[in-house]
């Protein structure tokens, strides 16, 4: 086995192309340079048998000194090829420092797992079951394809993901990091295929666009929704829309939105802001906020909800429809909305 990250520096130098221009739209995007010195080589070797005295690694050590860090908020941890490093690092915790202080490390920590890829994750859930721990994985026995970040791709709109609109939103014209947006997956044997693009649930899962919150797994975001298995542990929930209910349509009935913000963040790469498009300011209540806002009511209480102040930056017209996801909540009726 092996690890590779050169081409993980390959993609972020070509993102170095295009981060002046993405800076015009936002001034959040980080430099190519604060990225390169951020990747960190894991173990080569996978699973359990990697895990103990002296198998630290540049990834391993990482993970411990950013949790150490002197900042209140959660260092949040998405795996997708596997969780040795994570394990290492809890390992080498759990080995080095008193009971009290491993407590206060794993409430530092939240991870969004996709598919326990290596024997680590099911040991890091029986291990430290406390530790907070979303988890996207098809059920024992099941069909590999039911887990709930594959409706990243699966259902839903496919034509969304389809090689075609990769081709005219993604990979041409839109500079040298769309150029480089992988077609040739497992799941795409032919030109026309739908793509595999599974793992970017786990990201999803702590981008706020005001739907969620990342510490309410229950609630439902672009990277699914999930409910309580044990302690600190979360696993797929399943959604109905239309006649399918899974746990793919937890990711998939959000397509639209996420395809279009990626869409127009590829715009970015290449075009002023005044040639591109970018998401509008959203107000409830008089509150501009990207987290969600939560509002108290009694039950039989009118909830009296506005969206007066919102805007677009582009000068573009704005439409909005309030509507209620039932799956999250626990009422089984209906919840009327007047001028929605």
């Amino acid at each position: 086995e092996t690890v590779m990250p050169e081409l993980i520096r390959e993609i972020v130098e070509a993102y170095g192309k295009v981060q002046p221009n993405l800076k015009k739209h936002h001034p959040d995007f980080p430099e190519a340079k604060t990225l390169l010195k951020r990747i960190k080589v894991g173990n080569p070797v996978r699973g359990r048998e990697s895990l103990g005295a002296d198998k630290d690694t540049e990834g391993s050590l990482h993970i411990i000194a950013s949790v150490d860090r002197a900042d209140e908020r959660p260092l949040n941890i998405v795996i997708w090829g596997g969780s040795t490093e994570l394990a290492q690092a809890l390992w080498k915790v759990r080995n080095d420092r008193k009971p009290e202080e491993l407590r206060t490390f794993l409430k530092k920590i939240r991870v969004y797992d996709i598919s326990h890829q290596d024997n680590t994750g099911p040991w890091i859930n029986e291990e430290f079951p406390d530790l907070f721990y979303v988890l996207s994985k098809a059920p024992k026995g099941k069909d590999k394809r039911d887990g709930g970040y594959r409706g990243m791709y699966l259902g839903g709109d496919e034509s969304l993901t389809s090689r075609n609109w990769v081709d005219r939103y993604v990979r041409k014209e839109r500079g040298p990091l769309g150029a480089l947006y992988p077609t040739a997956t497992w799941t795409a044997p032919n030109p026309h295929s739908t793509l595999k693009e599974g793992d970017t649930p786990s990201w999803f899962y702590f981008l706020q666009v005001g739907l969620s919150s990342p510490m309410h797994p229950e609630w439902g975001c672009w990277g699914g929704r999930f409910r309580h298995e044990s302690k600190g542990l979360y696993v797929d929930a399943a959604d109905s829309v239309g006649k399918i209910t899974n746990a793919r349509s937890t990711v998939s009935r959000w397509r639209a939105a996420y395809q279009n913000e990626f869409q127009a963040r590829m715009e970015w790469c290449v075009k002023s802001p005044k040639e591109a498009n970018h998401p509008p300011v959203a107000v409830l209540n008089k509150h501009m906020s990207q987290n969600a806002i939560e509002l108290e009511a009694k039950p039989g209480e009118a909830v009296i909800l506005s969206a007066t102040g919102s805007s677009d930056p582009d000068g573009n017209a704005l439409t909005y429809r309030w509507f209620v996801y039932r799956e999250p909540g626990t009422y089984e009726g209906e919840v009327k909305i007047e001028n929605g």
